[in-house]
């Protein structure tokens, strides 16, 4: 991917006997994918101007380019957390308790598009998609099944979930008080990342402004009764995969993590109260070294960020803490299992990044959601690099890289850009209004694909070393019956619960929303009436309206 040319008029190389090297031209055959010229080899002359006690430092201490934690992987490993869900909360149940068996530490759900939408299996709009992209969930009751049998007090779960993130994570604390499970004692991660939605992924249900409330109300509710729990996962990981490059998905990630700071400080929260628990996720692509500068820059612009524009006092509120996905948009249908060595390469620059939890993907995630021996083989790649390889004794073991620290300045400086011309907007709500992160994303996947297309860019088994008459792989077929079942199911859950009951619930909502008061105690009591997920967001919509994108060109 290619960087337009604007965003790079900063950024400064150096050749191998120290002169500033001539800016690069469109046919410039060594680059990184965000379009970041390479120098034929690197010396201390590349990294002039570079202060080590500035820009690096050691592990654990400020600004924490070289990992959040003094000793890293030695202390303790990332969480291997395998992203799961198809079908109904049963199959997907019984997935759960086989990862865990298999040695998974942590549990990450993933919900189907109609629960991603924030309507009921038996919506008309709903129909065919039932259970096909993840786990059907439109109820308390199917809350309760999906998570039957497994201690929430004991194993932290993350919940990919945004527009009606709020109504999942209710339904989630409503399980844990039906299993006796105190709330202080809860851990995971919601997503519950609207602004990425509106920039790349579009799965938003309501307005920009209207949805931000929702997520404020969200963290100032895990600030004062969840506080072990990250009430959002800052979501560069979709940015990546709607096509931007490596320095795009970082700057307009974190310009939506300063944008959701402001608002939580606008309700009156002090920033050290909430901003330890803000989390990350960003994507493991193919471009092995820049991925690694990524996260390091990551790290120090927060940081930065943080004490300085913010005023932190609190040193957790400095760390960047992030989970990190292999490149799902990098994994082909065309010789499958050329993706196991793509996963792997990617979740090694993942964990030499510095992640703190990981999720690798399936050789067969180009063709479906993925079988459980692929999703094992994925798991396995993991632990083969946790326990194999050694690079788990050594914090940060390429820190000091003139090649790695000239290229982490390098990806900083063209991130910090990007948020300079975001700050100039108006911040992040204006720039999507007017299209602008949209509008870059688009142009830098245009690009890259014309790369491809014209063998520049090589795909291995697409466009270079293709085969003819390959073998297929046994892929994971979700059922057709799953949809009858969960829509049978509702329809008893509507006939079992108490009608006036959910009617109250959803009225009081309504008058909460209609206000100014936080939302989450009263989706919190519509779903212990077994309000159904659709009727609470539905009752929201009434109150914010909907949202049309308009199309920039």
């Amino acid at each position: 991917m290619l960087l337009r040319p604007k965003a790079l008029r900063h950024v400064v190389s150096t050749t191998y006997n120290g002169d500033v090297a001539a800016p690069p031209t469109a046919k410039t055959p060594f680059r990184t994918l965000s379009g970041l010229p390479l120098d034929p080899v690197y010396t201390p002359k590349s990294l002039q101007g570079f202060d080590p006690a500035r820009d690096l430092s050691v592990p654990g201490q400020f600004p924490y380019t070289r990992g959040i934690h003094e000793s890293m992987y030695r202390g303790r490993l990332w969480t291997m957390r395998q992203f799961a869900g198809f079908a109904t909360a049963e199959e997907t149940n019984a997935r759960f308790r086989y990862l865990l068996e298999q040695g998974q530490t942590g549990l990450s759900v993933a919900f189907d598009l109609p629960t991603l939408m924030g309507v009921d299996a038996d919506h008309p709009t709903a129909l065919g998609e039932v259970g096909k992209c993840g786990v059907a969930i439109s109820s308390l009751a199917d809350m309760e099944t999906l998570f039957e049998g497994i201690p929430l007090g004991d194993v932290t779960v993350s919940m990919t979930i945004n527009s009606p993130a709020s109504v999942l994570w209710a339904m989630y604390l409503a399980v844990a008080e039906k299993q006796g499970v105190d709330w202080t004692r809860l851990s995971g991660t919601l997503q519950n990342d609207i602004l990425k939605e509106y920039i790349a992924q579009k799965e938003y249900i309501y307005p920009p402004r209207p949805s931000m409330r929702l997520v404020t109300d969200s963290i100032e509710f895990a600030t004062q009764r969840v506080p072990r729990f990250n009430p959002i996962s800052i979501s560069g990981y979709h940015i990546r995969e709607a096509g931007s490059t490596a320095v795009q998905e970082l700057a307009f990630t974190l310009r939506d993590g300063i944008e959701y700071v402001e608002h939580v400080l606008d309700r009156g929260l002090p920033v050290d109260s909430f901003a330890p628990r803000l989390s990350f996720f960003f994507n493991a692509h193919n471009d092995f070294f820049e991925e690694i500068a990524k996260y390091r820059a990551a790290r120090k612009i927060w940081a930065y960020m943080m004490r300085d524009r913010f005023h932190a006092k609190n040193e957790t509120s400095w760390k960047l803490r992030f989970h990190a996905q292999t490149a799902g948009c990098s994994l082909t249908w065309q010789q499958p299992r050329n993706n196991i060595v793509r996963t792997a390469i990617q979740a090694m620059a993942a964990v030499l990044g510095g992640c703190q939890s990981l999720h690798t993907n399936s050789l067969d995630e180009a063709y479906a959601l993925p079988s459980e021996d692929a999703v094992t083989l994925a798991l396995r790649t993991q632990q083969v690099i946790a326990y194999e390889t050694g690079v788990t004794a050594e914090p940060d073991p390429l820190g000091g890289s003139y090649f790695v620290e000239r290229l982490t300045l390098d990806v900083e400086a063209a991130a910090n850009d990007y948020i300079r011309r975001i700050d100039e907007m108006g911040g992040m709500i204006p720039a999507i209004e007017r299209g602008f992160p949209q509008s870059e994303i688009a142009q830098a996947s245009y690009e890259y694909q014309r790369e491809i297309e014209r063998g520049e860019q090589v795909i291995v088994g697409v466009n270079k070393f293709t085969e003819h008459g390959e073998q297929p792989i046994d892929v994971l077929r979700i059922d057709a019956t799953a949809e009858t079942k969960q829509i049978e199911r509702l329809d008893a859950l509507k006939k079992r619960r108490s009608a006036a009951g959910v009617a109250n619930a959803l009225g009081a909502l309504r008058r909460a929303a209609e206000g100014s008061e936080n939302t989450m105690p009263y989706i919190l009591d519509a779903v212990r009436a077994y309000a159904t997920l659709g009727e609470v967001c539905g009752e929201l919509k009434d109150v914010f309206g909907g949202y049309t994108e308009t199309s920039f060109l």
